[in-house]
């Protein structure tokens, strides 16, 4: 009597075993991924299956291990399936139905999206510049003299900032004259002029390596030089600088 009672209670035990493993292979979404249970579920059935074979016979129970063996298997494997393709398996994934190719978390809900930063704009890149002072505004020089009136400084100390920038690599300062008086004095008066340019550039705190200068005389007129204005223009000191 004993020994039929004990093979009752033994099914009974490992059913609660099966259950007692599906439940501890359950999860909320907090464990990573696929834990594999599937295998343990396989021996837990067969062992299951077994043990109620037993009760009848020997042959029954190889025969209900294997059926116990198959059956817990396929069960547990039929919980890890990924219907969404998200990596994690359908009974963790708590945002089922994910768009495929979406980076998810453990438990298979999108990862946080932030939109990308706006690439900075492109630093523009230095301009070299030219700057014209020329006798059509303020008088730059007495006449016939190379010294620089009250009005050219005040010209050129409006820009002495811009020339005195890091991005300056060099400053070239070219003297022109109109076409009163001969070639070759005209010639020397634009390199006087020029000269006292960088002379005076230098006294108001521009790096004196970066400067030189140049006379071209009455040779690159800008406007004719048979009018007053044509003239006052063609009077003039370009100041080229490099970045």
């Amino acid at each position: 009597m004993g020994n039929i009672f004990a093979k009752a209670a033994l099914p009974l035990v490992l059913v609660s075993g099966v259950l007692t493993g599906c439940a501890s292979t359950s999860s909320t979404g907090d464990a990573p991924l696929n834990q594999k249970n599937w295998p343990w579920c396989s021996l837990i059935g067969g062992l299951a299956g077994g043990g109620l074979g037993a009760i009848e016979s020997s042959a029954w129970a190889g025969g209900g291990a294997a059926a116990g063996a198959v059956i817990g298997g396929l069960l547990c494997y039929a919980q890890d399936g990924d219907q969404d393709e998200d990596g994690v398996h359908d009974r963790r994934d708590r945002c089922p139905d994910t768009p495929k190719g979406t980076e998810v978390r453990h438990n298979g809900c999108p990862l946080p999206q932030y939109p990308e930063a706006a690439p900075a704009p492109a630093a523009a890149p230095p301009q070299d510049e030219v700057i014209v002072l020329s006798d059509l505004g303020d008088v730059l020089f007495a006449f016939d003299s190379a010294k620089l009136t009250p009005a050219a400084e005040a010209t050129l100390d409006s820009v002495v900032e811009k020339l005195r920038g890091a991005d300056v690599l060099a400053i070239r300062v070219d003297g022109h004259t109109d076409s009163v008086g001969s070639d070759a004095y005209n010639q020397s008066l634009s390199e006087r002029r020029a000269a006292s340019v960088v002379d005076y550039l230098i006294s108001q705190g521009v790096a004196a390596q970066k400067l030189s200068s140049h006379g071209f005389g009455e040779s690159k007129p800008l406007e004719d030089n048979g009018t007053d204005a044509g003239r006052a223009q063609n009077r003039r000191v370009e100041i080229h600088v490099d970045r």
